[in-house]
């Protein structure tokens, strides 16, 4: 490949790049928008990390995982913090707290 050619393909890679921080910026911003409903915030976290996930492929050019092993995982992390949060129950105050 000839140097023309590949000034053009880095051209092209700090495009991309570009366009990746301003998808992650806009959907930071809305992650932060109040009164959101639950599912289009789940959505909006789900393609955040997707941006992030491309962002490194593309910026590190190294290989990532691919799209059905970051969804799984983000499910198993899901599944996690939803069952931590099934697990907590509100403490016995008779017990932890200090009365006067």
């Amino acid at each position: 490949m000839n140097a023309g050619a590949l000034n053009q393909l880095e051209l092209r890679r700090r495009t991309l790049l570009g366009q990746l921080q301003t998808a992650d910026v806009n959907l930071r911003t809305g992650l932060h928008q109040h009164g959101m409903d639950a599912l289009v915030r789940a959505h909006l976290e789900r393609a955040l990390a997707h941006i992030r996930e491309a962002s490194i492929a593309v910026d590190e050019q190294t290989k990532v995982r691919t799209v059905q092993e970051l969804a799984d995982q983000l499910t198993r992390i899901e599944q996690m913090q939803a069952d931590l949060r099934a697990g907590q129950k509100p403490a016995d105050e008779s017990s932890t707290s200090i009365h006067v």
